[in-house]
């Protein structure tokens, strides 16, 4: 399987090397795909793979062109901006309702980030020429990848306000929450070493505020790999960007996209209870 995933990407000129694991027939499980009339997302179904990806892959490497499109089913991926330094800082998180190198409509153009697997999952894959295509023939396909731009640009924008005024605890527990939205239970596959990268701080720095959310019990438990969370402590001591953030970005999906229903076992990243009403559920 490995080959062929390798055979795979070099037919569609990749460069950057993944570790992913098995290709299947893609199904929907992305949010932006379920929003599409069958129509359009025939334009795009016959040119899909759907591969895996472990935690730490790397799917797109900082200088690599935009290409293949990934359209994620579940898991995390996180957008990494390396600095001159040698450090990086997280400044974007996507996971069902996104889709990585979707800008590749705009052109070949090589990545400003490192897009980097924070939790394993599924994605849907095709090549940029053949999402270009696509895209120059569905105005529903350029409607959600519209709304998607300006999902990631409002995400950006409310990252680095965070990063400049809020402290340390309050940002760990908003990437805590945005990682809890896109795994199914309260045990999250996350390193120490891997929020040190998201929040651009040292192991250090990490390691003395994970004490104090042990201390309010927002994170009762830190052990081999994975952190049992408390959400509703977490939310506490996350914070207002999270919810501000999310509050904004379902009300554009819900609004604007059809709502998609979760995979089974998945947890439902917004509900639609109303035009402007919009809320997180299990």
């Amino acid at each position: 399987m490995a080959n062929e995933i390798a055979r795979y990407r070099r037919s569609l000129g990749v460069r950057s090397q993944v570790s992913i694991g098995t290709v299947h027939r893609a199904g929907i499980g992305n949010r932006l795909l379920a929003a599409l009339p069958p129509a359009d997302l025939a334009l795009l179904t016959p040119h899909f793979q759907k591969v895996s990806f472990e935690p730490d892959a790397v799917l797109v490497r900082s200088g690599d062109e935009l290409d293949p499109v990934y359209f994620p089913h579940s898991g995390a991926i996180a957008f990494m901006l390396d600095m001159p330094d040698g450090q990086t800082v997280a400044t974007t998180l996507m996971g069902r309702e996104g889709a990585l190198a979707s800008f590749s409509v705009l052109g070949p153009s090589p990545s400003s980030v490192t897009a980097i697997a924070r939790i394993a999952g599924t994605a849907s894959v095709i090549s940029a020429a053949k999402f270009r295509a696509a895209h120059a023939q569905s105005a529903a396909i350029r409607n959600v990848v519209q709304v998607h731009a300006r999902a990631v640009l409002l995400q950006l924008q409310h990252v680095a306000a965070c990063n400049a005024l809020h402290r340390v605890d309050g940002r760990m527990a908003r990437w805590l929450l945005q990682l809890h939205d896109r795994v199914p239970d309260d045990r999250l596959p996350v390193t120490q070493e891997a929020l040190a990268q998201l929040l651009g701080v040292r192991r250090t720095t990490v390691t003395l505020t994970m004490s104090k959310l042990r201390e309010v019990g927002a994170v009762p438990a830190d052990r081999r790999g994975f952190l049992e969370i408390d959400r509703a402590r977490l939310e506490k001591v996350a914070c207002d960007c999270y919810a501000l953030m999310q509050r904004t970005i379902d009300r554009m999906y819900c609004e604007e996209l059809a709502t998609a229903s979760p995979a089974p076992g998945e947890r439902k990243i917004a509900v639609c209870r109303g035009k402007a009403d919009i809320a997180f559920s299990s």
